[in-house]
Formats: C-alpha cells, sequence, structure tokens
C-alpha cells in the first residue's frame, strides 16, 4: 500500500494511527472501577503542559492501523471500550464506532471535545482544555465533564465549563496527579462547599494497573 492510499484510508476513517490497546479497569469518572478495553489514538495538538501521554501527540510516531484489527482486538476482550488518546476527535470516529457497535460493545470515549464530534457514542467524557476550547456540539452531547485542577484559578474555569453543558451532564474535578497532594484538600472543601460537583480521582494509579 502507498503512503498517499494510507493517507486516504486514514482521512476516511478505515485506518488510525493507534499509540497502544490494552484492556484494564477505567480508573477515573462515573465508570471508575469498570473493566473496559481501552483504545488510544495517536495525534494530539492542544498541549496540555502536565499531559501524562505527551508521547501520543504525534500521530507520525503511531502506526496507521486497520479501524477492523481494532475492533477485532477490543471484541476478544469486554463488552465496553473506552477510546482516548491524544485527541481522537481529530480522526473521523464514525468507521470505527460503527465497527464497535456492529460487535454489540458500548463506546466510550473520552476527548478535549476541540474538534468536531463524529461517531456513535454511548458515553462521552468530556475534559476540555484552556488552550483550545470544546464545541458547542460536545458541549450539548457531553455525559460527564471532567476538569482537571492544577491550581485554584483551574475552580474557575470548571465553572465557567459546568455553565456551558446539559443539564444532565455529570460534574467532575480531579487532581492533576502530580500535584495531588495539594489540591486534594482544596476539591473536597470545594465540592463540600458546591455539592453539585463530585470529586474524581485516578484510582487506576493507586492500583498501579495501566
Amino acid at each position: 500500500m502507498t503512503k498517499m492510499e494510507i493517507q486516504e484510508m486514514v482521512a476516511k476513517g478505515d485506518m488510525l494511527p493507534l499509540m497502544e490497546e490494552f484492556y484494564t479497569i477505567q480508573g477515573e469518572g462515573y465508570y471508575k472501577g469498570t473493566a473496559a478495553y481501552f483504545v488510544r489514538i495517536g495525534g494530539c495538538d492542544v498541549g496540555c503542559h502536565w499531559c501524562d501521554v505527551k508521547e501520543s501527540w504525534d500521530a507520525e510516531l503511531h502506526p496507521p492501523t486497520e479501524t477492523s484489527k481494532i475492533v477485532e482486538n477490543a471484541a476478544k476482550y469486554s463488552d465496553t471500550v473506552v477510546v482516548t488518546g491524544g485527541e481522537p476527535l481529530t480522526w473521523d470516529m464514525t468507521r470505527l464506532t460503527q465497527g464497535f457497535k456492529n460487535k454489540g460493545l458500548k463506546v466510550h470515549i473520552e476527548t478535549s471535545g476541540a474538534y468536531k464530534l463524529t461517531g456513535e457514542w454511548d458515553w462521552i467524557c468530556l475534559s476540555p482544555k484552556k488552550l483550545k476550547l470544546p464545541t458547542q456540539e460536545v458541549y450539548d452531547n457531553a455525559d460527564e465533564l471532567k476538569v482537571i485542577v492544577y491550581n485554584k484559578s483551574d475552580l474557575k474555569f470548571a465553572e465557567e465549563q459546568a455553565a456551558k453543558v446539559n443539564k444532565d451532564c455529570i460534574l467532575y474535578l480531579q487532581p492533576e496527579w502530580s500535584k495531588r497532594d495539594k489540591v486534594v484538600p482544596e476539591i473536597v472543601d470545594y465540592v463540600m462547599a458546591n455539592p453539585k460537583w463530585k470529586v474524581s480521582l485516578q484510582t487506576h494509579k493507586y492500583l498501579n494497573i495501566p
């Protein structure tokens, strides 16, 4: 297959830059504790300084993989698949989610929401970033808003984002891992004073699993 043919397939979503895929326990947010197959798609230009998977940013480092193969692998392990990145909505997710749906899988996405919403999702976890804000379509369709708290100013940002999502969206504040000792007490106090919010923790890191 020529480089141009591969690029055309990636553009259509028939191939995607796959960074990694693995079966584990969802560590964060509403579905924490649930077994799920994770598909991490390469490519992201949002550029958060505290990102814990910076190696996902450059899509060129991750081999274009046939979408059908990704679907087949996921179907062997779990009835729930989580598509993450990088920023998965950099790419057209239509073919990937159709494949998962055809296998009877529940399909979740973790996204910054900065790009057009493509694909068919059972659960949308929106984790907005200041450098590139979500589209209105993602705000309107988010099931879960997860704001990462690195310092106190992020609490103000969280409220700004909460004002933009739909009324049924569940609101989470999650400490940035490297700052957790400092910000956890602030988050706890904030949630107790503002109980529309819930605390999310990266429990997979405490469990020492992927």
